[in-house]
This record gives C-alpha cells, structure tokens and sequence, in this order.
C-alpha cells in the first residue's frame, strides 16, 4: 500500500495558493495510516517548494479504495451491479519509457494489461460503429470496449499497433489537422520539452518560476501549467512566447511525435484502424463563436476525406471536457456530418438514454493509474463511489434542512 501511495503522490494535481481545510482534514483523519502518512508527507512536501495540494487527495482515498475492494475479490461483484454494457477507452501516447516522458502517456506494460483484462474478464474488443449498433439493438449477449488514440501520435503506430495486430483487436484514431501539416500548438509538448530539458523554467504569462531538478519536482511543475490551462483553453496563446524564448519549435516537436499523411494514410488502410476527426486546429470548441467552431468540425472532415479517400463519420472534441464541448457543440458536430462524438467525462455506456454527441470515455494514463485502478474503473467501482458520494451529500443536506 505505502508504496502504490507514495508513487501516486508525486502524480497529484497541484495549484498555487493556499491549503483547503478540507485537505487537511482528510490528512488528518484518513482511517489507513499508510494514506495518511504519505498524503501528510506529500502535502508538507509540495510546500515546502512553494504547491499546495487540490482535491486529488481524494484521489489517493480512492485508488486505497480500489485496492481494497481488489484485494479481497470484489470486483466481478461490482461488474455485475454497476458496469454498463459497453466502455470506450482512451489513450494517447503508448510510451515505451515513461518516465523520460515525465508519466505523460501510458507505459507498454499498462496498455497491454488493459487489453489482456478487457479479454480475459469476457469484454468484446470491437470497433465504435460495431458498438453502437449492439447497444441499438439491445444487444446484451456480451460487454464491448472500443480502443480509442486521440490526436495521432506515432508511437500508436510503431509501439501499439503490434500488440493491437496481436491481440485481433479494432482501434479508432482521432486526427487533427494541424497535427499533419505540423502547425498544431501542440502546447502540452512543449510544456513537457522545457520541463524535462531544464531544471529551471520560467512561465511568463503565470508570472512564475519553478526550480524543478528531479523527476519529482518536474512531474509538479508540469501539472501545475497544464492544470492553469485548463481552467481556461483560451490561455494555450500566452504560453507562445514562454517556448519561443525556450528556443521550442512547435513545428519540429509535431514532426516528431505526430504520423505523417503517408503514414496516416497507410494506417486507414490497416483492418483494424478506423479514423475520425479531431478538428482542424485541436481548439476548445465552446471558446470560439460559432462560425469559427463550425469551421473547425467541417475543414478537419473535408481534410481527412480528401487525404484518406475514407468516409470519416466520427469525432473526438479537444480536451472533451464541460468547459470545452457542450449541447451547442454536439449540434454543429451532428450538422457537419459525424455520427458520434466522443468526450474525456469518466462514464460507461448503457442501452438507454445514449447520446451519441456527448459519449463518454475511460481514460488511462500512467500518471494516475496502476493495473488495479484500471480493472476497479472498468468494473464499475469508480460509478458506485460516485453514486454513495451523492447519496451522502443528499442525506447531509436534509439533515441540515432538518435542523
């Protein structure tokens, strides 16, 4: 346990500001020791070097969770109550060496366990259209996965492609346009790239320095930026001249982490692959006006047809979260021709009331999760805590309506 804690620590979200006394209350009062004593540590840790810890303690209170629930044998237990009938999962980089890419994607080791379990434990790996049409029919025979990689990178190609021909298992790749022709602002490379290659930066448009020398400390800082983006996209601009003074090229960065249209082009010919859209320029849509948004949808289609000779009938929203993709986005994207449309909300998928515009995914990343959360999330661990959460803040708030 002490161990699974203390690696999760280093990969908590963080802000600048003052402790919650929340947080503090839950150090204090944690019934595990050993989550205790390492998110006590953490905490006086992180301000010690200027960080204070955000809600994700409740993060380390939950992967204790999993475990335990794991540990004694639970989960098919949970499966059987809360799992859906089918889960889209999402990846973006499969890195053969993690760390040297500050735990920014999912290792070799996580990705072929998350496939080995979903078929071991009875999933059907099939591809989005296959999908959704059981889940229209009713189709209640067996429980489905659908493989998603947002935003095109090769190593889905050179390192995961094989384990996918392995494994006979279908996978959609969602592309942006810009990715291809190399303008993309692909900010959260370049954030990674001064991070890893320098043990001080400085983020001008956050009037901030970090002193970051060891893995641990470049992990923070790291989360730290993306997390200030996104609270709000339209910040991704005043990050341009951080990298320019940094000498990062965006162009070079996307040349080298980004499929080529030969490549890209070689992989919708694969059997296994499907291809859909990812806009032109990867933007938060919900921050653009409309026409702009519109644009973003139909030139990333028209592109993507045009270069693959491929209908291209689905689509992944940037960033997929609330405050960047919503009811006026799911209608440009059905008025531009998509069929589905994917998000970043943590859900399964059910036979009722699915809305093909605003999908839900599981997203797995080595940053935060181990063998067992994956197993615990795809079992429906992670919906039940959900939904005991709610019904206790329920019987709190009539109980203070009472009083």
């Amino acid at each position: 346990m002490r161990n699974f804690v203390s690696d999760r620590a280093e990969s908590l979200s963080l802000m600048h500001g003052s402790p919650d006394s929340w947080m503090i209350d839950e150090c204090r009062d944690s019934g595990v020791p050993e989550i205790r004593e390492e998110v006590s540590a953490t905490w006086l840790g992180c301000c010690r070097n200027g960080f204070q810890l955000r809600p994700p303690v409740k993060q380390l209170l939950k992967n204790g969770l999993f475990h335990g629930i794991g540990g004694i044998g639970l989960f098919p237990v949970f499966r059987r109550i809360f799992a859906g009938r089918a889960a889209i999962v999402m990846f973006h980089e499969i890195q053969r060496d993690c760390r040297s890419e500050l735990m920014t994607g999912t290792s070799v080791e996580l990705f072929e366990y998350s496939i080995s379990w979903l078929q071991r434990e009875g999933w059907a790996i099939v591809s989005l259209e296959e999908c959704l049409e059981k889940l229209a029919r009713n189709d209640r025979s067996r429980r489905y996965a659908v493989l998603t990689f947002d935003d095109g990178y090769r190593d889905n190609v050179s390192v995961a492609l094989p384990i996918l021909e392995r494994n006979n298992a279908p996978f959609m790749v969602y592309i942006p346009t810009a990715a291809l022709t190399r303008t993309l602002q692909s900010w959260w490379l370049g954030l990674r790239e001064q991070i890893r290659s320098s043990d001080d930066i400085t983020i001008d448009a956050m009037g901030i320095r970090i002193h970051c020398p060891d893995f641990r400390r470049k992990r923070l800082a790291l989360t730290k930026v993306v997390q200030w983006v996104h609270q709000d996209y339209k910040r991704v601009a005043a990050l341009a001249t951080t990298f320019n003074k940094a000498g990062i090229s965006m162009s070079a960065l996307n040349e080298r982490y980004f499929l080529d249209t030969c490549a890209l082009q070689n992989l919708a010919r694969h059997p296994l692959a499907s291809i859909g859209g990812h806009t032109t320029s990867h933007a938060a849509l919900a921050t653009l006006d409309v026409s702009s948004a519109r644009a973003e949808l139909v030139d990333n289609r028209n592109y993507l047809e045009n270069l693959l000779q491929l209908s291209v009938r689905h689509l992944a929203y940037p960033y997929g979260t609330p405050g960047a993709c919503g009811p006026r986005e799911e209608r440009l994207a059905s008025e531009a021709g998509y069929s589905s449309a994917v998000t970043t909300r943590h859900d399964q998928l059910s036979n009722h009331k699915l809305n093909q515009f605003a999908l839900p995914r599981i997203g797995v990343s080595s940053s935060f999760d181990s063998e067992t959360s994956f197993a615990a999330r795809m079992s429906g661990v992670q919906l039940a805590a959900h939904r005991l959460l709610e019904n206790s803040r329920r019987m709190i708030g009539a109980r203070l309506g009472r009083q």
